[in-house]
């Protein structure tokens, strides 16, 4: 029997090819494909693939706020990260959210079709190197500080985070100054920088 795969990736380019490449193989079956992180959650509940393939960076939800909203859900699906970012704070994240594979996109489709099979049998398939890594360095960052440093880096006023978050200035002020104290940082922009470097944002 076939193992169902959905592939979730915003570059249609890259999508196709996935799909392509995936569809030679005579066990694996691409039975849906999604633009954004919506589109996939509603395609993985709905389809009900054996493995998601997605890619972190995505419109409307990102493959690791995919990842953690299918663990919620109970969805029996297994997931696998197939992404350019080669850092080890984005594994950590990952595989925290419930993913079972992280991979590279320059990784050999032999390679990505051999992980899919992995996380199908209940293992592991994660980039070796990064794996070394991943655990070299701990993310110093709560979820919240990650939140709000997140929408600061997107140029969002004290205010407006604090109003979207539903809380107030004086506490969007404190996450702000412990986020830049933790990551030895200046301000808010250079602290976001740092984040996004490591992964943790």
């Amino acid at each position: 029997m076939s193992i169902r795969v959905l592939i979730a990736e915003d570059q249609s380019m890259v999508l196709g090819a996935l799909a392509a490449l995936l569809g030679l193989e005579t066990d694996l079956e691409v039975v849906a494909q999604a633009h954004d992180g919506r589109e996939a959650l509603a395609l993985a509940l709905s389809q009900r693939p054996d493995v998601v393939l997605t890619d972190i960076e995505m419109p409307a939800m990102t493959g690791l706020e995919l990842a953690a909203e299918l663990k919620r859900r109970g969805s029996a699906a297994r997931i696998v990260i197939l992404t350019t970012f080669a850092r080890a704070g984005y594994l950590r994240r990952a595989l925290e959210a419930g993913a079972s594979g992280y991979l590279l996109k320059d990784t050999p489709s032999g390679e990505l079709a051999e992980a899919i099979r992995r996380v199908h049998a209940g293992l592991r398939a994660v980039d070796p190197a990064l794996a070394a890594e991943a655990w070299s360095e701990p993310d110093p960052l709560t979820d919240r500080e990650r939140q709000v440093l997140r929408l600061a880096a997107e140029g969002l006023p004290t205010a407006r985070i604090a109003a979207d978050l539903h809380l107030s200035e004086g506490t969007v002020r404190n996450y702000l100054s412990e986020a830049i104290s933790k990551l030895g940082a200046g301000n808010r922009v250079e602290a976001a920088r740092i984040a996004r470097e490591k992964g943790w944002l």
